[in-house]
């Protein structure tokens, strides 16, 4: 299999600087107080100023660096690929500093304000029940309990509107179009944005250069399927050349999109059989989550992620007749057919 290109191998910015990648496009990082620390922002030359791509965690350090960065940098608009808090967290905020509209898809839009606000079974107790059907163990449950609604906190301020975005809709930022590439999985309606005349893909998360995108089932939905919707999402990237280079949410942009599709197939491919050959007796989806991540997650925010992903691929072997689901005193287990 071939492998990825770096052509910024040996140079990335600083947190809160910006460098060209591409005539008219700068990469600009920010960094995260988590395990993942930095999440990368993409700014497009729009007439006078620029339109921003995702705009960062609600956190001061961050809020710090924009208060800075607006002194030199106009903003003419704000895209956002998805709902999860490093990429729309100060969209709100952006907004009442500049006026600025916010675009996004209405999946997207929807569930942000779903999980901030607790709705239905977008709330934390919700997702407990649903770790807690799969088997995890009391200790684990009482910490997302005394966890909390953390997804309110790195989005406190929502837009109280949007222009929506579709599917292969195709806007003018400055001097290029861009089309919108709608991907689904790990978000609701993931926007990825490509411009044929550079050459480029804005990928947010569905394309990450050295990680594996997450990939959870949700409360609202615990019978869901994203692994397959994610797989079959990715095929489209096929259509695009070889040589795209992609600016991805984390990680250093690449070019090899063409492999980069194919290292994540083959990656969900093992992880699968992984499970089938562990699953020779029942188990539950938390007894099988130490066979997928092979290290120990302390963490309550990685374990959540882990949690998640590993129903996801649960759930996709379960569809394809691979496992089957057997219930019994409120607890769910797989096994091979």
């Amino acid at each position: 299999m071939s492998i990825l290109q770096y052509p910024f191998e040996r140079t990335m910015p600083e947190f809160g600087d910006t460098m060209e990648v591409a005539s008219g496009v700068k990469w600009l990082r920010m960094p995260l107080p988590f395990a993942l620390n930095h999440v990368n922002l993409w700014m497009i030359a729009e007439n006078d100023g620029w339109c921003q791509v995702d705009t960062g965690l609600t956190w001061d350090t961050i809020k710090a660096i924009w208060n800075e960065l607006l002194k030199t940098h106009k903003l003419t608009r704000q895209i956002v690929t998805h709902y999860h808090p490093d990429h729309i967290g100060l969209a709100g905020w952006l907004q009442q500093q500049t006026g600025i509209d916010l675009w996004m898809t209405q999946g997207e839009y929807v569930s942000a304000l779903a999980f901030a606000d607790g709705a239905g079974s977008y709330h934390v107790d919700a997702m407990i029940e649903m770790f807690r059907y799969h088997g995890l163990d009391r200790k684990r449950l009482d910490a997302f309990k005394l966890r909390g609604n953390v997804y309110r906190e790195g989005f406190p301020i929502m837009p109280s509107s949007y222009r929506r975005l579709f599917d292969n809709q195709v806007i003018r930022i400055g001097n290029h179009d861009w089309r919108v590439i709608v991907g689904y999985g790990h978000a609701m309606e993931h926007v990825s944005l490509y411009c044929d005349t550079l050459r480029i893909l804005i990928s947010g998360d569905m394309l990450l250069p050295s990680i594996s995108t997450n990939i959870p089932v949700i409360a609202a939905n615990p019978r869901d399927n994203p692994l397959q919707y994610f797989l079959d999402s990715i095929q489209r990237y096929r259509e695009l050349p070889e040589d795209t280079l992609v600016l991805p949410s984390h990680g250093r942009p690449f070019i090899g999109i063409h492999t980069r599709v194919d290292q994540l197939e083959e990656h969900h491919r093992n992880r699968c059989n992984v499970l089938l050959a562990v699953a020779i007796e029942p188990k539950t989806a938390s007894e099988l989550l130490p066979f997928l991540f092979d290290r120990d997650i302390m963490d309550t925010h990685q374990f959540m992620f882990a949690m998640g992903e590993t129903i996801a691929h649960l759930n996709y072997l379960e569809e394809q007749g691979r496992l089957k689901r057997i219930e019994e005193d409120g607890i769910v287990r797989f096994c091979v057919l």
